[in-house]
């Protein structure tokens, strides 16, 4: 079963008078549990396609279709719905409110459900606890390490239970060490709880913690096993 179809998508910006193509012509297809790594020099569309999937940014021409669902057709409010209850977001600058402590950065996403505040913590302790983080509750950003604060990020993305985590470069700002913890993590996800993720990403070696890889470049989806 697909998680993701992109059908004949492409992506054009405009800049003044200029069309500038970020992604031309692109179909995939992105089976549930599957774990997919996007790879690609800068400028090769890959942040495009994963915001597309994320109904961030909208199609020029073509469909994307998530879990059943044909996002190009919802209007803005739609999407902000969809994409709480679908969609898990990280971001490689973490993008955490500083005056909010781990907990309640993570508990965000869950202001926006039905879910009563005894229910709400439950959420909150279970994704912290996953990203081994539940000692670290109380702490706000500053008081955190750059690998906690994305491991804080990801407890954030998953605490809705997504069906699709999309990670966008998530170790780029990270040492080695920091970088592996939050790799393992997205793997457990993906192995454990047979999440979907899609992951773009510049590093080679987080790329071995994928079940598929695939490469862009100017644009383009390149057919598989071919790299830019």
């Amino acid at each position: 079963m697909s998680a993701v179809e992109i059908k004949n998508v492409t992506k054009i910006f405009k800049k003044e008078a200029a069309e500038i193509v970020a992604l031309g012509e692109t179909s995939l297809n992105i089976d549930a549990g599957e774990f997919l790594c996007l790879m690609g020099p800068s400028g090769s569309g890959k942040s495009t396609l994963l915001n597309l999937v994320a109904g961030i940014d909208r199609p020029s021409r073509g469909q994307i279709i998530v879990g059943g669902t044909d996002i190009s057709q919802m209007n803005e409010s739609q999407l902000a719905v969809w994409r709480n209850h679908t969609i898990g977001f990280v971001f490689q600058t973490f993008n955490l409110i500083p005056v909010l402590t781990a907990f309640e950065n993570v508990e965000l996403p869950l202001l926006l459900t039905k879910l009563s505040k005894a229910e709400r913590r439950e959420h909150v302790e279970t994704a912290l606890s996953l990203v081994g983080l539940n000692d670290r509750m109380t702490h706000y950003p500053r008081q955190l390490s750059g690998g906690q604060e994305q491991r804080v990020a990801i407890a954030r993305a998953i605490v809705t239970d997504p069906a699709l985590i999309l990670a966008d470069e998530p170790t780029g700002d990270l040492d080695a060490q920091s970088a592996d913890e939050v790799l393992a993590i997205l793997e457990r996800l993906n192995r454990e709880f047979k999440k979907t993720v899609v992951m773009v990403t510049h590093d080679p070696r987080a790329a071995h913690h994928a079940t598929v890889t695939r490469h862009l470049d100017k644009g383009i989806l390149l057919p598989e096993g071919v790299t830019a």
